[in-house]
C-alpha cells in the first residue's frame, strides 16, 4: 500500500532547528544593520585556548601594528578585508547592539537564541555586552583595532579598563553582540581566516575567523517561505510521479 506524503510533515523535515556545531574557535560574525545602514553587527562565539602569558590592551589607544591582540587575515581576498574606507591605524568603539534604536537588530538576533525553529541559532549570550574571558577573568571588549595595510589587513580587539593579563594555556572564550560605525559595504564578504603567521595570544593557530555576512540576518518568516516553497514543490513532484507510475 502506497503511503501519501504530507506537505506538513515535509515542511517539517526541511525546516527544522538547527545551528553551527561547536568547534574550537573564537568567531566573530558581522552582519549589515537593519535599523542603520551606516553600522555593522559583529557577534562573538567561540572558545579555543591562550598560547603564551601575555595580556590584552585597553582602547582607544594603543594601536600599534601586529600585537598580540591583534592578527593578519590571510584569505581570502589575498587578506584584504577592507574594500573601501579602509580604516589607518584607528580603534573603533563598539556601542551596545541592545538599545532602545536597534529594534530590528534585537528581534533579529533575539529569534535566534536557542529554542527558536530557524536555521541560524546565537548563543543566548549573544544579548550580552561583548565579553572576552581567559581563565577566571574577563573584560568587555570596548573597541576593535582595524588597519587598512597594501598586503595583508589587520584586525584586533581592545578591552575597557585596565589591561588584562591571562596565562598561557588557559581556556578562552568570547560572547555577546554590538554595533560599529561602518557600513558592510567597507568590507569584502567572505569567511575570513588568519594568516599562516599571524595569531592573537588568546587563541591557537587558527583559533580566529570573521565571517562578514553581505546580507542581513534573514527573518523567520523568510526562511519558512522558501523552505516551504521547496517542501511544496517537492510533494507536487512526488505525487506527479505516483500519477505516472500508477498509468503505466
Amino acid at each position: 500500500m502506497k503511503q501519501k506524503l504530507p506537505l506538513l510533515a515535509a515542511f517539517v523535515c526541511i525546516c527544522g532547528g538547527g545551528g553551527d556545531k561547536a568547534q574550537a574557535q573564537m568567531i566573530i560574525n558581522v552582519y549589515p544593520s537593519q535599523d542603520s545602514t551606516n553600522q555593522t553587527i559583529w557577534i562573538f562565539s567561540g572558545s579555543s585556548t591562550a598560547t603564551a602569558y601575555t595580556s590584552i590592551r585597553t582602547g582607544p589607544g594603543n594601536n600599534d601594528l601586529q600585537n598580540y591582540d591583534s592578527w593578519w587575515f590571510g584569505s581570502p581576498n589575498n587578506g584584504n578585508i577592507f574594500q573601501v574606507n579602509g580604516p589607518n591605524n584607528q580603534n573603533i568603539s563598539l556601542s551596545s547592539l541592545f538599545s532602545s534604536s536597534n529594534s530590528k537588530d534585537i528581534a533579529s538576533v533575539n529569534a535566534r537564541i536557542p529554542g527558536g525553529k530557524t536555521n541560524i541559532t546565537f548563543a543566548a549570550s549573544a544579548t550580552n555586552t561583548p565579553t572576552i574571558t581567559v581563565g577566571s577573568g574577563s573584560r568587555t571588549i570596548s573597541h576593535l583595532f582595524m588597519q587598512d595595510d597594501t598586503s595583508l589587513d589587520e584586525m584586533g580587539i581592545r578591552v575597557s579598563g585596565s589591561s588584562f593579563s591571562y596565562s598561557r594555556w588557559a581556556s578562552s572564550a568570547w560572547a555577546g553582540s554590538g554595533l560599529i560605525n561602518k557600513p558592510i559595504g567597507d568590507f569584502f564578504g567572505g569567511n575570513y581566516d588568519l594568516h599562516a603567521s599571524s595569531r592573537p595570544d588568546f587563541a591557537i593557530s587558527n583559533g580566529v575567523q570573521v565571517r562578514v555576512n553581505s546580507q542581513i540576518i534573514p527573518e523567520p518568516e523568510e526562511y519558512a517561505l522558501v523552505f516551504g516553497l521547496f517542501a511544496l514543490a517537492f510533494v507536487f513532484f512526488h505525487r506527479h510521479r505516483q500519477k505516472k507510475r500508477q498509468q503505466l
